[in-house]
């Protein structure tokens, strides 16, 4: 799977077929429905700057997240539509209802037995670039504040087809959409040949709401479990932590976007930056926050990195195969001050790592209302925010099958007032998407910190340092590579269950007890 913009879709032309969610009641406000389920942070957060939006006269801000996969042969259209009611009945967030009248934020799933799909026939659509158009058009349709906030269908031909969905980010992670897309296509195989579909089970996100919620309650501004956030605030200056390079965007001032997708490196460079990285004690997305840090400092950044990255709360149990938005932002902090090669800084990358998880149980949305009340009405960042997340897509459900699936994510934001990147690796190498302001100045800051990001990765891959080669002495040279180190597997064994976070943090050793075993990436 690669995470990439929907006009980077190589699909071909066919007849289109969408299926509409249908229940009885969903259209028809006469008909009552129960309330009571509390939605997550998240979702309250997200629900509200929609409905913030929505009542102002500022321009509408939309997102989404959504999937494409391929299946081959003729299509069988009575099984593809029992796959996906399959998916909607097995995740409830999927059919869920939110409403806020007064108060908490309400999500309440609409039952199985009540859930339909409308066929609506398309019609043929002729050239690849009018489908993207037509899918980009369908994925930014959605309203946050409307049910129903998934969108599916079908781009059928005789000897292919390919399926297409799109959810709201308030019913949804960036993991979700490997999750969906092997759920899909696994039941779809099943329906195809007569058999029942079998797949692990899923937990449900409003249980883990509610849960979430249970836990963090009674939590106010003095309570110990905000040290840590206290504590970065106190080094930082604030709560959030300004990307350090000039984008050229003015204060209180959103922008269109630009959404790229970069390779950085083969698959083989990348294993061979993961044998590096543990050789000097450390994991690739160490090594990936490491480069960054030192990049920005090179490009003219501090000597510290601080950060913001979204970690997974799916644990490794049935969470792990959930749709829903299971993730939690933390900062994060650690030297990369000129001097300190690849060992110094993963350790101070590890030691960071294991300060912040001993802390990831405080639910990002709270501590940013409790300590920093000034941004809380925000609808969006204040400014430009250092964020990174890391995906090893080969360890998500279905991951064997991606390449014939032809599996992808896309992500998209109408406006920015800074820029994220998504680094994610799958079978093919190492990739970052990114989402920008688009500015000229974010373009070129953007493009240089790229370039020294890729050579520098490179250099990594090959030499285990951060320093140039002396002269005369050919290639950088870097420590001794293990021979128990040589051909390590990656962050874990490829199929020993999904990847927990940007960057499988969720299975870190700090992990302290009492975390929800049970969000990446996009965060």
């Amino acid at each position: 799977m690669i995470q990439a913009p929907i006009d980077e879709l190589d699909v071909a032309p066919g007849h289109v077929l969408e299926w509409r969610l249908r229940a009885p009641g969903t259209d028809e406000p006469g008909i009552p429905r129960a309330r009571g389920a509390i939605a997550s942070y998240n979702q309250e957060k997200h629900y509200a700057v929609a409905k913030e939006a929505a009542a102002g006269s500022a321009e509408r801000f939309g997102s989404y997240v959504a999937g494409t996969f391929e299946i081959d042969g003729a299509l069988d259209r009575p099984a593809l539509e029992s796959a996906l009611l399959h998916l909607v009945r097995r995740h409830e967030v999927l059919r869920s209802e939110f409403e806020q009248l007064a108060g908490d934020l309400t999500c309440d799933p609409v039952e199985c037995d009540d859930i339909a799909l409308e066929l609506v026939d398309v019609g043929r659509v002729d050239t690849p670039d009018a489908l993207r158009s037509y899918l980009h058009g369908l994925f930014t349709a959605m309203d946050t504040l409307a049910w129903p906030l998934f969108v599916v269908g079908a781009v059928v031909r005789q000897e292919s087809t390919t399926v297409f969905f799109g959810y709201d980010h308030l019913v949804c992670d960036g993991l979700s959409t490997p999750i969906a897309i092997n759920d899909i296509a696994t039941a779809y195989a099943a329906y195809r040949e007569g058999r029942r579909p079998v797949l692990p089970e899923a937990g449900s996100y409003l249980a883990f709401s509610r849960e979430e919620r249970a836990r963090n309650r009674a939590m106010d501004a003095t309570d110990s479990r905000l040290d840590y956030w206290k504590g970065f605030m106190a080094r930082n200056g604030d709560f959030f932590p300004r990307f350090p390079l000039d984008l050229g965007v003015e204060q209180g001032r959103m922008y269109p976007t630009v959404n790229e997708l970069d390779k950085l490196l083969t698959a083989e460079q990348t294993d061979a930056l993961e044998t590096r990285c543990r050789a000097a004690g450390g994991r690739l997305f160490m090594g990936l926050l490491a480069a960054m840090g030192v990049c920005l400092r090179q490009e003219g950044g501090p000597g510290v990195y601080r950060g913001i990255m979204p970690i997974s709360e799916r644990g490794r149990g049935s969470y792990g195969n959930a749709i829903g938005w299971f993730v939690n932002t933390m900062p994060i902090e650690f030297s990369v001050e000129e001097g300190l090669d690849l060992p110094e800084i993963l350790a101070n990358v590890r030691n960071a790592m294991a300060a912040l998880m001993a802390h990831v149980d405080v639910p990002f949305v709270r501590a940013w209302h409790l300590l920093a009340p000034e941004y809380a009405t925000l609808l969006s960042w204040p400014f430009a925010v250092n964020f990174f997340s890391y995906l090893d897509f080969r360890r998500t459900p279905g991951a064997g099958n991606h390449l014939a699936w032809k599996a992808r994510k896309h992500i998209w934001a109408s406006h920015s007032n800074g820029i994220c990147y998504w680094f994610h690796r799958n079978d093919t190498g190492l990739y970052v998407c990114s989402v920008y302001a688009d500015t000229p100045q974010a373009r070129r800051t953007k493009a240089a910190l790229g370039r020294r990001m890729e050579q520098t990765l490179t250099t990594l891959a090959e030499s285990g340092s951060f320093r140039p080669a002396r002269t005369g002495d050919g290639a950088a040279r870097g420590p001794e590579i293990p021979a128990q180190a040589r051909g390590a597997a990656a962050d874990g064994p490829r199929g020993a269950g999904p990847v927990t976070g940007p960057a499988a943090v969720s299975g870190w050793p700090g992990r302290p007890a009492g975390v929800s075993s049970g969000r990446a990436g996009a965060s």
